[in-house]
C-alpha cells in the first residue's frame, strides 16, 4: 500500500473557511447581519393586518423582503452553528449560538402574522394570486404553506411557542450534542472520540471489534440516565405541541413537513418490515464469510478483508472526483470547487460533533460539508454521499431562498446517487475476486443500514413515543427493551444482541434533534436506487434529466419532481421495486462469495 503523510492520511489540514458567510467580519459580521434583518423585519411589519388584501405585486414585494430576512439570518445562523459543530467544547461558541438563536427567534416571532394571515386567505383568491408570474420565485412555498392551516394556532400562542423553543427543545438538543461530543472511548492504544471508537467496529479482527464495542458501551454508561431524561423531556415537549396543533400521531407533523401522507409512510414501513428476511439472510452469509457460527451485534460492520485498507484524503478525493466526472463533467467541476475552496471540514478533533452532514446555508452563499475522516473505505463513500447533498444544494441555488431545499423524502436522492456512482466506479476497476467481494459487501451493508436499520430505528421511535404518551416517562431499561425488541425484529436469530448493545440507542442524534426523521433515509435510498436503475438503462441520455432534478430543488411537489427522472412516487408498488434491487444485490454478493472460494 502507498505510504502517505500523516496529515494527508488523516485529512488534518482539510478545514472549512466560514468567513465568507459573514463578510470576513467574524462575530461582528453576525451582529451586522442581525441588524440588517432587524431593519427589514420592521419594513415587513408594515404589512401586518393587510396580507389578505394584497394583490400579486404587493405580495411579491412582501415575500421579497421576507427572503432578504431569511438570507441574513441564514448566513449568520450558519456561521455560528457550523463554528459550534467543529468545537462544541468551547463555551464561547455555544454562547454565541445561543445568543443568535434568541435574537433570531425574537425577529421570527414578529413575522408570524404573515404565515397566519396568508393561511386565512380564501382558497379562491389564493389560487388566483398563485397563478401570477410575479410570484414565481415563491409560488410553491406559498402553496405548500397552506397545508398547515389545520394545525396553526392564534398569533399570541404561536409567539409563545416560538419564544419558548429557544429554552426548550433547542436547548435540550444542544445539551445532548455537547454530552455526546465530549464522550471519551478508552481503547488499548489510548483514549479517542466516540466516532473513532465506533469506526473500530469495522476492523477485520474480531477481538478488536469486541474490545471497541465494550469500550463504547463503557463510554455511554456514565451519562445514560441524563441522556434518557433529555429524550423523555423532548418527547413530552413534542407530545404537547402535537396535542395543541391537533396532529393525529407522533409522526404526523414530520410526514406533513415531508409532503408525504401518513398512509404512504406506513406503506413504506410495512414494505420494509415485510422484507426483514433480507438483512437476516445477509447476516447469516456474513457469519460464513467471517468464519463464525453466529454474528454478534459488534460484528455487523466488520470488514471481510483480512487487511483493512486505508485511504488518504488526496486518494479519496481523486476517486470521488473521477467518479462524478464519469457521470457529468459539470458535477465534477463543482466537486472540485468543494475540495479546493475550503468548503469541507474533515478531520476528527476533540469536541467535534460526530457524524457527517451537508449544511445548505443560503443561495447567496454556498454549502459546507462536515466529515469525521477516519481513513476507511466507508469514509470515501461518505464523502461521495455528502458531496451529493452539496451538489444538490449548489445547483438548486438558482431557485432562491424559498425553493432551494427539498423535503427530507427527496433530500437523500442526490447523496445516495453520488455514493452509488462512486461505488460503481470502484467496482468496475476491481478485478480480484476477493476485492470485488469486499466491495459488494460494503455496498450491500450500506443498503441494509440505510433501509432496514433506519426503519428498525423508526419502529424504536414509534415504541418510545407511544410509551411516553400512553404510559409515561421511560426508564433506561424501558428504552433498552424497546431498542432491543425493534433491533431483534430486524435481526431475527441471525445476530446475537449482547447486553452492552442495549444502551446504544443513547448516542443517536436524530432521535433528539429530528424526531421522525429516520424513515426518510429509507425513502430516499429506495428512491435513489430507482433513479440509478434508470441511469443504468438510459446511460448518458439520463444525465440532463438528473441535472434538471437537482436544479429544481424544492420548487415542486415530490411527485412532480420524481416525474422529471421517470419515477412514479404514487405507485404503491414503488417500494417493492427498490427492495427487489437490494435482494438482487444480495444474490450478487452470494455469487461473488462463491467465485472467491469463500463459500
Amino acid at each position: 500500500m502507498t505510504v502517505y503523510e500523516d496529515a494527508d492520511l488523516n485529512a488534518a489540514d482539510v478545514a472549512w473557511d466560514l468567513n465568507p458567510l459573514v463578510g470576513g467580519a467574524g462575530q461582528e459580521g453576525v451582529v451586522q447581519l442581525l441588524e440588517q434583518a432587524e431593519v427589514l423585519t420592521g419594513q415587513l411589519e408594515q404589512w401586518r393586518g393587510r396580507i389578505g388584501e394584497l394583490e400579486a405585486p404587493e405580495l411579491a414585494q412582501a415575500m421579497s423582503t421576507l427572503g432578504e430576512i431569511q438570507d441574513r439570518l441564514g448566513r449568520a445562523g450558519s456561521w455560528v452553528s457550523l463554528r459550534f459543530s467543529v468545537d462544541t467544547s468551547d463555551p464561547a461558541h455555544g454562547a454565541a449560538m445561543q445568543k443568535f438563536q434568541e435574537q433570531a427567534t425574537e425577529l421570527s416571532t414578529r413575522l408570524i402574522f404573515l404565515e397566519l394571515e396568508w393561511a386565512e386567505v380564501p382558497e379562491a383568491k389564493a389560487s388566483i394570486l398563485l397563478e401570477s408570474a410575479e410570484l414565481d420565485f415563491c409560488r410553491y412555498y406559498l402553496e405548500s404553506a397552506r397545508r398547515y392551516r389545520p394545525h396553526l394556532l392564534t398569533e399570541p400562542e404561536e409567539k409563545i411557542l416560538a419564544e419558548k423553543d429557544v429554552t426548550s427543545s433547542s436547548a435540550w438538543s444542544r445539551l445532548f450534542d455537547e454530552l455526546t461530543s465530549a464522550m471519551v472511548v478508552d481503547l488499548p492504544d489510548g483514549p479517542t472520540s466516540l466516532e473513532q471508537g465506533l469506526s473500530r467496529l469495522g476492523s477485520p479482527d474480531r477481538e478488536e471489534r469486541q474490545i471497541a464495542a465494550d469500550a463504547v458501551t463503557a463510554a455511554l454508561e456514565p451519562g445514560l440516565r441524563t441522556r434518557a431524561y433529555v429524550f423523555n423531556t423532548l418527547m413530552a415537549d413534542k407530545s404537547t405541541d402535537d396535542r395543541l396543533r391537533s396532529y393525529s400521531s407522533w409522526v404526523a407533523s414530520r410526514n406533513l413537513a415531508n409532503q408525504a401522507s401518513d398512509s404512504s409512510v406506513q406503506a413504506l414501513v410495512d414494505a420494509v418490515v415485510d422484507r426483514y428476511d433480507i438483512p437476516q439472510r445477509w447476516y447469516r452469509l456474513k457469519a460464513q464469510l467471517l468464519g463464525v457460527e453466529k454474528l454478534a451485534d459488534y460484528d455487523r460492520n466488520a470488514s471481510i478483508a483480512t487487511v483493512e485498507e486505508e485511504f488518504s484524503w488526496s486518494q479519496a478525493t481523486d476517486i470521488v472526483l473521477d467518479s462524478y466526472g464519469s457521470f457529468s463533467s459539470e458535477l465534477a467541476g463543482v466537486v472540485n470547487t468543494f475540495i479546493n475552496e475550503n468548503w469541507i471540514d474533515a478531520p476528527v478533533r476533540p469536541g467535534k460533533r460526530p457524524g457527517a452532514f451537508c449544511a445548505y446555508t443560503v443561495p447567496s452563499a454556498h454549502p459546507f460539508l462536515l466529515l469525521n475522516w477516519t481513513s476507511r473505505r466507508r469514509d470515501v463513500l461518505t464523502l461521495a454521499h455528502e458531496l451529493g447533498h452539496g451538489l444538490h444544494a449548489y445547483l438548486a441555488r438558482e431557485q432562491g431562498v424559498f425553493h432551494q431545499s427539498t423535503p427530507l423524502t427527496l433530500a437523500e436522492t442526490a447523496s445516495v446517487f453520488g455514493e452509488t456512482v462512486t461505488f460503481g466506479r470502484l467496482l468496475a476497476e476491481t478485478t480480484d475476486p476477493n476485492a470485488r467481494l469486499a466491495l459488494l459487501v460494503e455496498s450491500l451493508e450500506g443498503q441494509i443500514a440505510t433501509v432496514f436499520r433506519q426503519i428498525a430505528m423508526n419502529r424504536f421511535e414509534n415504541a418510545v413515543h407511544t410509551h411516553r404518551r400512553e404510559i409515561g416517562e421511560l426508564s433506561t431499561e424501558d428504552f433498552a427493551d424497546a431498542w432491543e425488541g425493534t433491533q431483534r425484529a430486524m435481526l431475527g436469530d441471525a445476530v446475537e444482541i449482547t447486553p452492552g448493545y442495549r444502551s446504544w440507542w443513547s448516542y443517536i442524534p436524530h432521535f433528539i434533534g429530528s424526531p421522525g426523521y429516520v424513515y426518510a433515509y429509507a425513502y430516499g435510498q429506495l428512491l435513489a436506487l430507482a433513479v440509478y436503475a434508470r441511469y443504468e438503462v438510459e446511460g448518458d441520455a439520463f444525465v440532463p434529466a438528473y441535472l434538471d432534478l437537482l436544479r429544481a430543488g424544492g420548487s415542486k411537489s415530490p411527485e412532480v419532481l420524481g416525474r422529471i427522472v421517470g419515477v412514479d412516487l404514487a405507485d404503491p408498488r414503488f417500494w417493492d421495486g427498490g427492495l427487489a434491487i437490494i435482494d438482487a444485490q444480495l444474490s450478487a454478493a452470494e455469487q461473488a462469495a462463491r467465485d472467491a472460494g469463500r463459500l
